[in-house]
């Protein structure tokens, strides 16, 4: 038991889990205190000793089944569970299979899935694919989709054969987490299996998938951006409050002349006690330029949603967007429900484009200074997010350049890995050497960090 916790551990270390040597050994003695048979109580205690952030469970239950196994916790010889349904029919096994998921049994739909995957998934052991595939084909044969369609019908023949557009809705939100229970016992089942087959190392390694805040912004899925939005609202109030209680701490404001020289009467008229006034640190005024053309778009919408959502500690945010073009889109952001909004009703109407809907750097920075460039002062710090490529356009540099030469700061965040950058149309560098900082801002992690050193 102490190697499979340690390689538990070590994999969550891995995925990126902040498991400290204090933690790891609250796990190890909180293991100790459930029965080894018990693998729901295992799960528990872990869960509880090593588990932060509940956006983080799915992960830690990912490499739970892999380390934990079901047949590695059973003594050696025991009987595969699910032999008893050999008999079945392949139409009446996936008959059981659509009335426990009807049910909501989790306890028969997890036995049916060890049958559904023994006789549909086609494993091959030692054949080094990916568990999609086997779930591909078992999900396939299954008739998943077509499930869904029946359990919404059932619901709706339940209530009368006519639904209100509410009951509509829920029925098929509840139609949908059934198959989605499913899934995710074919998904365990299939886990189990390739571990058994190649052992929890060598299937963590295939199977390890990023925690919500290490996602690339550029490569998230539909499924991955809404886990990312969920860990950014208790993200946003922490670095509010970060960046308050920053602001409040400075140690010390400008040196007090005359209430130094009071206090120097003490010691002779040497001013042996220098006092400081109080310190009034300004709030910074935000200009945010973003890029919103292709995937970029995804890591600006993230961008603008975390800068909005703590704007009370600025005095004032703007926010611009441009392709080849620019325009200032602060109004229909404070109107905006949510910056998802937002941007879909910048696309359609086609706010920031110019002539062709591609990447122009160049004309969108100086068309900037142009209409807006006399309003950057000394208190303004100016973002820009973008990843820099140009589509093959002028960079017009010197643009920036007039920026920087009046603004407080200019940082820009690039979604790209630094490995991509000045190859093909990034311009990087001629960029770079005009900010106060050019930061790789792939996923949320990085993004609060960069935030947490705004001033």
């Amino acid at each position: 038991m102490d190697e499979l916790l340690a390689g538990f551990v070590n994999e969550l270390r891995n995925v990126g889990f902040p498991v400290s040597l204090t933690e790891n050994i609250d796990a190890a003695a909180a293991v100790l205190l459930v029965p080894i048979e018990n693998r729901e109580a295992i799960k528990a205690a872990l869960a509880a000793t090593l588990v932060k952030d509940f956006d983080h469970y799915a992960a830690f239950e990912t490499v739970f089944d892999i380390y934990f196994s079901t047949r590695r916790l059973q003594p050696p010889g025991a009987a595969e569970p699910g032999s008893v349904f050999d008999t079945l029919s392949d139409a009446e096994l996936i008959e059981l299979v659509y009335r426990a998921t009807g049910d909501s049994d989790r306890v028969s739909v997890r036995a049916l899935s060890v049958q559904a995957v023994r006789r549909f998934a086609g494993f091959q052991p030692g054949r080094p694919v990916a568990g999609t595939y086997y779930l591909f084909r078992t999900l396939k044969e299954l008739g998943a989709e077509a499930m869904y369609e029946r359990l919404l019908a059932d619901a709706r023949e339940l209530g009368g054969g006519k639904l209100t557009v509410v009951e509509e809705r829920l029925a098929a939100e509840e139609s949908q987490e059934k198959v989605d229970m499913l899934r995710r016992e074919i998904e365990s089942e299939i886990r189990r299996r390739l571990v058994d087959d190649r052992g929890p190392d060598a299937v963590a390694q295939t199977l390890r998938k990023p925690l919500p805040e290490d996602i690339d912004f550029i490569k998230a899925s539909a499924d991955q951006i809404v886990a990312m939005k969920r860990v950014m609202q208790p993200l946003t109030r922490k670095l509010a409050a970060s960046l308050a209680r920053k602001r409040r701490h400075r140690r010390r404001g400008a040196l007090d002349f005359r209430k130094t020289v009071r206090a120097s009467l003490s010691y002779g008229g040497v001013p042996a006690e220098l006092r400081f006034r109080k310190p009034n640190p300004s709030k910074p005024n935000i200009f945010v330029i973003a890029d919103i053309s292709g995937s970029v778009a995804a890591f600006a919408q993230f961008t603008l949603q975390l800068v909005y959502a703590i704007k009370e500690e600025f005095t004032r945010v703007r926010s611009f967007v441009f392709v080849d073009g620019v325009d200032e889109v602060t109004d229909l952001l404070e109107r905006s429900e949510n910056v998802g909004e937002a941007a879909a009703q910048i696309n359609k109407a086609n706010h920031a484009i110019w002539v062709d809907g591609r990447s122009d750097y160049g004309h969108a920075l100086e068309l900037f200074w142009e209409t807006w460039g006399q309003q950057i002062r000394s208190t303004t710090t100016i973002l820009i997010l973008g990843d820099a490529r140009t589509n093959y356009h002028a960079a017009q540099a010197w643009a920036l350049k007039s920026m920087r030469d009046r603004a407080r700061h200019v940082y820009w965040l690039n979604p790209e890995p630094k490995a991509m950058w000045n190859s093909g149309d990034s311009i990087v560098d001629e960029y770079a050497r005009h900010t106060d900082g050019y930061f790789e801002v792939r996923n949320i992690r990085q993004l609060r960090q960069f935030v947490t050193k705004l001033d």
